[in-house]
């Protein structure tokens, strides 16, 4: 599985905007870090390398003992939004613990992002909503079977219900990721990512957001240390010319 660095998020709510030809586009608002790297992970004490990254602040009194230990070595506030990315080895060499990500340094506009979070729950719905069914003909004698499943039924061989068919029950609630959504805009300034189309989820819930896996990686943004300004040279007047010797 391909690794690509990330960030996590909370959905905001969701805008529109228009492009240039006049098409109504519709927009997800995700406020995206900054993220503190808790831990990094690596081959000889875990197996893997990835880091684990925390977004959103959490209060102390509802934190555990051995989350605040994760949290003072990081140097950080408890964090509400915990969550470990898959890197190479040469990625994570460049992160340090205690480090801060930010929006501008994973994402720029143009890119392509996997979106995961846990999409709305709609409760025990049947096999037209859930599944899309047809349903049966609404004509004389259906009696109250417009909206069945119709037989699951497999005859005495091999006398069961097979596995994986389709049938009322829970629908939503569950883990999901939305591939190759575009990044309209990167709103640094207020740690805010213009998302084309809809991501999974209400307002308000945590995502992880993740260079998509169908495109090549681009490499990670860091800040550069600020080199010292040099002080001016003063000028060198100008030496008059020696007159030939003859």
């Amino acid at each position: 599985m391909a690794s690509r660095m990330g960030l996590l998020g909370k959905k905001v709510g969701m805008t529109q905007t228009f492009d240039k030809s006049g098409v109504w586009v519709p927009l997800t608002v995700v406020e995206t870090g900054p993220c503190v790297v808790i831990d990094i992970k690596s081959d000889e004490r875990d197996g893997y390398t990835a880091i684990k990254l925390g977004f959103g602040e959490k209060q102390e009194r509802r934190t555990r003992k051995p989350q605040m230990g994760q949290f003072a070595r990081a140097k950080t506030t408890p964090k509400q939004f915990v969550r470990e990315i898959r890197l190479p080895a040469a990625a994570t060499s460049e992160l340090h613990v205690g480090q801060t990500l930010t929006v501008e340094q994973v994402f720029q506009k143009g890119d392509r992002v996997d979106v995961t979070g846990t999409s709305k729950g709609k409760g025990f719905q049947g096999v037209m909503k859930r599944h899309h069914y047809s349903g049966t003909k609404s004509t004389h004698g259906g009696h109250e079977y417009f909206r069945h499943g119709g037989s699951i039924g497999c005859r005495l061989t091999p006398g069961r219900v097979a596995k994986g068919k389709p049938m009322p029950g829970q629908m939503g609630n569950k883990r999901v990721t939305v591939q190759n959504i575009v990044v309209v805009d990167v709103m640094a300034e207020r740690n805010l990512l213009l998302l084309g189309g809809g991501v999974p989820g209400s307002p308000a819930t945590y995502l992880v957001l993740k260079q998509a896996t169908k495109r090549a990686p681009h490499p990670l943004r860091l800040a550069q240390p600020e080199q010292p300004e040099q002080p001016e040279q003063p000028e060198q007047p100008e030496q008059p010319e020696q007159p030939e010797q003859a």
